[in-house]
């Protein structure tokens, strides 16, 4: 594939993954190839490996005959990925208040364990750095295989999961629920840990899967 073209691919399936994300393409709609290059202004191919990649990401389905689909969304499998990923960050506090020195935690704690005043406010923004509090937790007890499932499960709830702290208390809850978390790590407090890191999560997926039923909802009256 040339450079060229590749940029092409690249900024269809950006647009379209982003279409997806916002929700101006709902869970369940149809399209073409065709729909899609004449919207993108590109030709079919770039658009098909912009398709086949977003495929692969879980994020589109091929119709027989009849075009692309967006992927209806499962929250019974979302549960599932949920359940597997608490057993893992639940795995890797464990490891982690059992090592001597956890020097990798200490990024997570000049971000999270920090005064009111310094905290940040962008949505966006810490909706990324509460992912990458997650994904450090699990990388810092030091086994790649776990890390590498962990990284996996992320990948495949980001798409609801993106459309937390879109409001102000979330975001203070967060910071304050990360702080006692790394607190109980800091202190080898293992049951206190996982206790504290279970109830987070639960109250995330809670939170993101209402907030992700009223965007739907919105969406399809408009």
């Amino acid at each position: 594939m040339t450079s060229k073209r590749q940029s092409v691919t690249d900024r269809i399936y950006d647009a379209l993954k982003q279409e997806i994300f916002d929700f101006a393409l709902l869970p369940g709609d149809r399209f073409t190839e065709q729909e899609v290059a004449q919207r993108m202004q590109a030709s079919r191919t770039p658009v098909r490996e912009a398709l086949s990649r977003l495929q692969r990401d879980g994020f589109v389905t091929v119709m027989f005959r009849a075009g692309w689909q967006v992927k209806p969304f499962d929250f019974e499998k979302f549960d599932q990925l949920y359940e597997l990923r608490i057993f893992l960050e639940l795995a890797a506090i464990k490891k982690l208040c059992e090592q001597q020195e956890s020097p990798a935690l200490d990024s997570l704690k000049n971000f999270w364990l920090v005064p009111v005043k310094d905290r940040l406010s962008h949505g966006p923004t810490v909706r990324e750095q509460d992912e990458a509090f997650h994904c450090q937790l699990v990388e810092a007890c030091g086994n790649e295989e776990m890390a590498k499932v962990h990284r996996n499960i992320t990948e495949r709830l980001r798409i609801i999961r993106r459309i937390d702290f879109t409001q102000a208390p979330r975001i203070e809850a967060t910071y304050k629920e990360h702080g006692k978390i790394l607190r109980a790590i800091i202190k080898r407090r293992t049951l206190e840990a996982q206790r504290l890191l279970q109830a987070h999560i639960l109250e995330s997926q809670a939170e993101v899967q209402k907030i992700t039923l009223h965007m739907l909802h919105q969406a399809r009256q408009t």
